[in-house]
C-alpha cells in the first residue's frame, strides 16, 4: 500500500503543532530545497552529483553513518562539490525506538565518519532529519539539548517505493510551492530510480522560476 496521499495531510497536521521543525521555507519567494536521504550511495549518488552539477545547483543530503563509511569517496565528492550535509543516524532506525544515549551515539557516530570522509567539523554537521520522519517530543528536546536541528519536508513523493519516475515527478509538481522542502532518496531504496527522477524534474522546476537552495538557506530566511 502507498501512502503518497497522507503525506500532505500529514504534513498540514505536523508542522504547526511542531513549529521548532524546518518544515519549509518562506512561502513568499520561489526558493526550495531538494534534499536526498539514505545516501551516499557508490552508483547512484554520483549520477545525482552529475546532474546537480550540470544544473549548478546545491541540494542538501542526509548521510547514513554507515554509508559514509562504507563510500568514503563519494562522500568527499558530494562535500567538495559544495552541497549541504545532514544527519540521518548511523543505521536507519526509527529513533523513537533507540534510548537516548544509543541515539546520541548514532548521531555523534554519524558526524565521525563525515569528518574523517569529508573534514567536515562535526560541531558544523548538526541538522539530522529522523529516519521515516518519525519523532516524538522527546525526540525533539533531545535535538535542542544537543545542539541538533531538526529538518522535516513539506513533499514526501515516496519515491522508495519505486511507483515510476513519471509518478515521482508528477508527484512533486502537483504539489510545489515557494518554499518547498522537497524528499528523495539516493540510496538501497529509491535510489535506482533518482537519477531519472530529477533529470525530469529539475529542468521542469526551473522552467516554473523555481531557485534551489541550501537547508542552511531556509533556516538563514527563516531566522531572518
Amino acid at each position: 500500500m502507498q501512502f503518497a496521499p497522507l503525506y500532505p495531510i500529514i504534513y498540514k497536521i505536523l508542522q504547526p503543532t511542531f513549529p521548532d521543525c524546518l518544515w519549509c521555507g518562506d512561502g513568499k519567494n520561489k526558493r526550495i530545497a531538494l534534499t536526498f536521504d539514505d545516501g551516499p550511495h557508490p552508483q547512484y549518488t554520483p549520477q545525482v552529483l552529475r546532474i546537480l552539477d550540470h544544473y549548478n545547483i546545491q541540494a542538501s543530503f542526509f548521510w547514513l553513518g554507515v554509508c559514509v563509511n562504507r563510500s568514503p569517496q563519494i562522500a568527499k565528492a558530494v562535500s567538495n562539490a559544495g552541497h549541504w550535509i545532514g544527519l540521518h543516524g548511523y543505521e536507519h532506525h526509527n529513533f523513537p525506538t533507540l534510548s537516548p544515549q544509543n541515539l546520541q551515539q548514532s548521531l555523534e557516530k554519524t558526524q565521525i565518519a563525515i569528518y574523517n570522509a569529508c573534514n567536515l567539523d562535526p560541531e558544523k554537521v548538526r541538522d539530522v532529519r529522523p529516519p521515516n520522519g518519525v519523532f516524538t517530543p522527546t525526540t525533539l528536546k533531545l535535538f535542542r539539548q544537543w545542539n541538533y536541528r531538526a529538518v522535516m519536508w513539506s513533499i514526501v513523493p515516496e519515491d522508495w517505493v519505486r511507483p515510476g519516475v513519471n509518478t515521482v515527478v508528477n508527484r512533486v509538481m502537483q504539489q510545489v510551492k515557494d518554499g518547498s522542502l522537497i524528499v528523495l532518496h539516493d540510496g538501497v531504496c529509491g535510489g535506482a530510480d533518482v537519477g531519472k527522477t530529477i533529470e525530469i524534474l529539475i529542468p521542469r522546476l526551473l522552467q516554473q522560476g523555481y531557485e534551489f537552495v541550501s537547508v542552511n538557506t531556509l533556516w538563514q530566511r527563516r531566522e531572518i
